[in-house]
C-alpha cells in the first residue's frame, strides 16, 4: 500500500526526549516500511526515518526558538497534504483535530488516531460536527466520553521488540517513576509509596512550563525532604533501557483517564513489572498478577511492592511480546486501512490514473 503518515510538528519523529505520539508514529512508520509498504512521513525536517520524509518545518517546532506560534506551520503542512492526497491509498493522521475540515473530500481514505484524553467538554461539540471521520482509539476506555462517532477500531500501542532489551536480573533495587511531573501523573503518590516501603525511588521526568508551579510548590519540596528520592530529570531513549531495566518495579500512580500509558509497555519490554492505579486504560494494558499489579491506593501499592519484586520477569517480557509489539500494531492498522470504504473504491482509480499498481494485499 501507499501510505501517508502525518505527525505533529512539535517534536521530531522519533522525538529527541519526551514525546509519546511522535514515538509511536516512528515505530509504526518503520514497521510498515519493513513490511514492504510505500510510506511517506510528513513531519519535521530533523526526523529520522526509512520512509520518504516530507519536511514540513526545518526542525521540531518546540526546539526552534524563532517559532512563537505553531498553528501557521501546521496549516502549511495540511495544505501540502491536501494537495498531494491523490497520491496515497490511505492517509493516517496523528494530529488531533485541525485537519478535519480539510479532508472532507477524501475522508473515507483517512484514519485519525486520537492520542490524547477525550473527556474535555470542549471536544464534544467538535466531534458531533464530524461524526463521519474514521477514528481509531488507543484503548477502549478512551472512547467512553465521546458522542457517537465513526470508530474504525482500537489499536494498542506497540514497540519494536529489540528497542528495550530484557533484563532478567536488575543491577539495583529501586522503584522507578518515568513520565511528566504533573498533577494527573501523581508523582507525589510515587514518593509516598517509596517512603512507606523504605525503598529508593528514581524519578526520570519532564517538567513542562505549565507544571512548573506544581513542581516548585509540591513535588520539589517532597523530593528534598525524602533522602531516598533521586530526581534525574528528562532522559533519552538510550538511557531509558538502563533506567527501566534495572528497576525492581515501575510505579504508575496516575489519577486521570489515561488514554494508553506508553511507559507501562516500555517497562514490560524490559521485564520490569508495573504497579499501577487502575485508571483509564490501565486494566486493559496490565495483566494483573502477570505483567504487573493493579492497586487503588498508596497503602495498597505499598503492600504489594514485595509481590511485585518477586514476579517472574520472563513472563512480564513474554506478555509484552505477545501483546505490544510494533509488528502487531502495524498489522492492526493495516486491517483498518484495508477496511476503509474509500480504499478499494477510490484508491485503485487514483493509482491507475497515476500509472501505478495497487496492492492492498498483505505484504510478506
Amino acid at each position: 500500500m501507499k501510505i501517508a503518515q502525518i505527525a505533529p510538528l512539535a517534536e521530531s519523529v522519533p522525538p529527541k526526549l519526551y514525546g509519546g505520539t511522535e514515538r509511536i508514529v516512528s515505530y509504526l512508520t518503520e514497521e510498515l516500511v519493513a513490511q514492504g509498504h510505500d510510506v511517506t512521513l510528513f513531519a519535521s525536517g530533523d526526523s529520522i526515518t526509512a520512509a520518504k520524509l516530507v519536511s514540513c518545518s526545518d526542525v521540531a517546532l518546540r526546539l526552534n526558538p524563532a517559532v512563537k506560534d505553531h498553528l501557521p506551520h501546521q496549516v502549511v503542512m495540511l495544505e501540502e497534504i491536501r494537495r498531494r492526497a491523490h497520491e496515497f491509498d490511505v492517509l493516517h493522521f496523528h494530529t488531533d483535530l485541525l485537519h478535519f475540515p480539510l479532508i472532507r473530500d477524501f475522508a473515507d481514505r483517512t484514519v485519525t488516531t486520537l492520542h490524547g484524553r477525550l473527556d474535555l467538554s470542549d471536544l464534544k461539540p467538535f466531534y458531533k460536527a464530524f461524526p463521519d471521520i474514521p477514528l481509531v482509539s488507543i484503548s477502549n476506555d478512551q472512547r467512553r466520553p465521546m458522542p457517537p462517532v465513526n470508530w474504525s477500531g482500537t489499536v494498542y500501542h506497540g514497540l519494536p521488540r529489540e528497542l528495550l532489551p530484557f533484563t532478567e536480573k536488575p543491577k539495583s533495587n529501586y522503584l522507578a517513576f518515568l513520565g511528566r511531573i504533573s498533577p494527573e501523573k501523581r508523582p507525589d503518590r510515587a514518593i509516598e509509596i517509596a517512603a512507606k516501603v523504605g525503598m529508593p525511588l528514581k524519578m526520570a521526568a519532564k517538567i513542562d512550563n505549565a507544571d512548573k508551579v506544581y513542581w516548585e510548590t509540591v513535588i520539589e519540596p517532597m523530593v528534598r525532604s525524602h533522602p531516598n528520592v533521586e530526581f534525574i530529570g528528562e532522559i533519552n531513549e538510550r538511557e531509558k533501557a538502563d533506567f527501566l531495566g534495572n528497576a525492581g518495579a515501575l510505579l504508575f500512580p496516575i489519577d486521570w483517564p489515561e488514554p494508553f500509558g506508553l511507559v507501562m509497555i516500555e517497562a514490560m519490554a524490559c521485564g520490569t513489572p508495573v504497579i499501577a492505579f487502575g485508571c483509564g486504560s490501565v486494566p486493559e494494558v496490565i495483566d494483573n498478577g502477570i505483567s504487573g499489579i493493579l492497586v487503588d491506593s498508596v497503602a495498597d501499592a505499598a503492600e504489594n511492592i514485595e509481590w511485585a519484586l518477586k514476579m517472574d520477569r520472563k513472563k512480564v517480557r513474554a506478555t509484552f511480546e505477545a501483546r505490544f509489539s510494533a509488528e502487531r500494531m502495524a498489522r492492526d492498522y493495516l486491517d483498518i486501512y484495508r477496511n476503509l470504504p474509500g480504499v478499494r473504491t477510490k484508491a485503485a482509480p487514483l493509482r491507475r490514473a497515476n500509472g501505478q499498481d495497487l496492492d492492498l494485499q498483505v505484504v510478506a
